[in-house]
């Protein structure tokens, strides 16, 4: 979204508009515009900003605050490897390793095809199942070194089918 297309502004105001009688849009409207996009860029909080008033700075602060924003587009499939206390002991770290290993990335970066982004997660609340992996909401629990590999396999082969 380097440059807004008309019908980007378009639905963005339309997504503003929405809840113009609130005291506190803001939230409500980020989330919106992040459900619907993907990610939050700088042209997207001018365009909040100009809509509602509120100052950029204090777009950007929540925008970067809060983990389930992105200033970034995402991959088709998120990749989330907890590393809360239970998964990190039972070899989250391994697990994560593994992933970034695979695909060439980093936590917090995305493949250059655009097919997954991977990401640390702080405690799901799954540590029975632990170490456990989300991809797109769906929970891998147990997940072990060789199960990642047939895991991104999996995805590898549905690619860009839905």
């Amino acid at each position: 979204m380097a440059k807004l297309s008309a019908s980007a502004v378009k639905q963005i105001k339309e997504i503003i508009n929405r809840y113009r009688d609130e005291r506190t849009p803001l939230m409500m409207i980020l989330s919106d515009i992040q459900k619907e996009y993907g990610y939050i860029p700088l042209d997207v909080q001018e365009l909040v900003s100009e809509e509602t008033g509120i100052p950029v700075a204090e777009i950007y602060g929540v925008v970067t605050f809060y983990s389930f924003f992105s200033l970034n587009p995402k991959g088709k499939y998120v990749i989330g490897v907890c590393l809360g206390t239970a998964c990190y002991v039972k070899g989250g770290q391994q697990i994560i390793d593994k992933f970034s290993e695979l695909l060439g990335i980093k936590p917090g970066e995305t493949t250059e095809d655009g097919l997954f982004t991977l990401s640390a997660l702080r405690c799901i609340g799954a540590c029975s199942i632990a170490p456990a992996v989300n991809i797109n909401g769906k929970v891998y629990p147990k997940m072990t070194v060789d199960k990642v590999i047939k895991v991104v396999e999996e995805y590898r082969k549905l690619g860009g089918a839905n």
